[in-house]
């Protein structure tokens, strides 16, 4: 995920490149090296003269030819790609909430490289920063027969104003580069791989530095997590750590830029009906995203989110979250800046969902979702804000992605039909007429619902 904020951040495409010379390796000079990775600088996004200060070759347990009998049965437990429905991450990224949903798209899909297919399962990376979309990835990975996992590219979509701005740091292995490991099958302190190994393009080289750790999770503490660092294409590293049933599980530090993992599933599912504090707090919200400048409407938020964290186990992360969200919240309706509300009351919603996957099944959170975004894009086109309208129609047409094979053949007709008006729309920069297709969208999405 790191390397995808060093591409947003320096707004380019990352341009260092692999050549010979004297460059010499991370151990005080003492080996000898031919290879050098240029650094890029990260104000102007050029590579420089100077080499990364890579490890050195002996430590690499990634540079034999991984062998694919079952690709797409992803089990090592530090990146369960294909165990994992949905992780939810938080944080702040750039001084803005940042929030990213990772999640397992249905099928799978095949990859060429030098003559063989390997089959992979993709992930949807799609994160928002200030409950807006700001990047989308799909990402593929495959499972070698040793257990290691590897990583087999990513088109990447970097958004400015709810478009698309670039596709930086997309790559393919087979055709851009070669596959890179991404988590050995059993990882050791001093192990060294590069999970993105396209020098021209994403490159990013990791040292294990600490195995069989236990981590606070959401729902209590978790054993066998490491501790890695990245070496990121402008000379700077950051921490990193995996943990099982999760994968990666936190970045960055807190008091700076930080994502770590806010629940997953099915790790943190537990059976059993929705909370009646929880389904309060649920309506409480409904009715506050329905109204935003309404001061009452935010109190009672505010009073059944302190009854339901009280009632029930939440995270903190999404407790840290939430209690930021309402305060922005409150703050922005006392000030009457209704801009800032519309943001704010998003990412309540948005918070408030994530709470239900631990006891709904993700279909059904999915679907709220898909209701939550059509009714931001109402408001947002009444507000006649043409970025924040192309925005939604995109994180509607993210999460329909999402969903759309498990949904019945004539309903899904009528959505596929409502978000290419939704779409032309939004294209056009016509508000109004987006404001004028919301209700169909609705009624589509609720047909065949009891």
């Amino acid at each position: 995920m790191d390397s995808r904020k060093l591409v947003a951040a320096v707004g380019v495409v990352l341009a260092a490149t692999l050549a010979t010379g004297g460059c010499s390796g991370s151990a005080g000079g003492k080996e000898e090296r031919t290879d050098c990775v240029r650094i890029v600088d990260g104000a102007t996004g050029k590579k420089t003269s100077k080499c990364m200060p890579l490890a050195p070759e002996k430590d690499r347990v990634d540079v034999g030819k991984p062998t694919f009998s079952r690709p797409t049965s992803i089990t090592n437990p530090l990146h369960p790609s294909s165990q994992i429905q949905q992780v939810i991450y938080g944080g702040q990224v750039g001084g803005k909430p940042f929030r990213t949903e990772f999640t397992l798209l249905p099928g799978a899909k095949s990859i060429t490289i030098k003559g063989e297919q390997v089959k992979v399962r993709t992930l949807q990376y799609m994160a928002l920063s200030d409950g807006r979309i700001e990047e989308v990835a799909l990402d593929w990975f495959a499972q070698a027969d040793d257990g290691s996992v590897w990583y087999l590219g990513e088109d990447v979509f970097n958004y400015q104003d709810g478009v698309v701005a670039d596709t930086d740091g997309t790559w393919l292995a087979g055709k851009t580069g070669p596959a890179a490991m991404i988590m050995p099958a059993h990882p050791k302190t001093g192990d060294v791989y590069r999970p993105e190994n396209v020098p021209e393009t994403v490159f990013e080289e990791v040292t294990v530095k600490a195995v069989g750790q236990t981590v606070p999770g959401p729902y209590g503490p978790v054993k066998g997590a490491i501790t890695v660092t990245e070496l990121h294409m402008d000379g700077t590293r950051e921490d990193k750590v995996f943990a099982p049933g999760y994968g990666e599980f936190s970045t960055g530090k807190a008091g700076a830029d930080l994502e770590a993992v806010s629940l997953a599933v099915p790790t943190d599912a537990k059976p059993g009906p929705v909370p009646g504090r929880l389904a309060d707090l649920s309506a409480a919200v409904r009715t506050a995203h329905d109204g935003t400048t309404d001061p009452a409407a935010v109190r009672k938020v505010r009073a059944a989110w302190d009854a339901y964290r009280t009632a029930d186990r939440v995270p903190q992360q999404l407790t840290q979250q939430m209690n930021r969200d309402l305060d922005s919240l409150a703050a922005a309706v006392k000030a009457r800046d209704a801009e800032l509300a519309r943001g704010a009351v998003l990412r309540v919603a948005q918070n408030d969902l994530d709470l239900h996957l631990r006891y709904e099944p993700l279909a059904t959170v999915e679907a709220d979702r898909m209701d939550l975004w059509a009714k931001q894009l109402k408001v947002d086109a009444a507000a006649g804000d043409a970025g924040a309208v192309a925005g939604d129609v995109t994180s509607l047409e993210l999460t329909w992605e999402r969903v759309r094979q498990s949904t019945d053949a004539g309903k899904a007709t009528q959505i596929d039909s409502t978000l290419r008006e939704l779409r032309g729309a939004a294209d056009r920069k016509d508000t109004g007429t987006a404001a004028k297709s919301v209700p169909r969208l609705q009624a589509a999405l609720a047909a065949g619902q009891p």
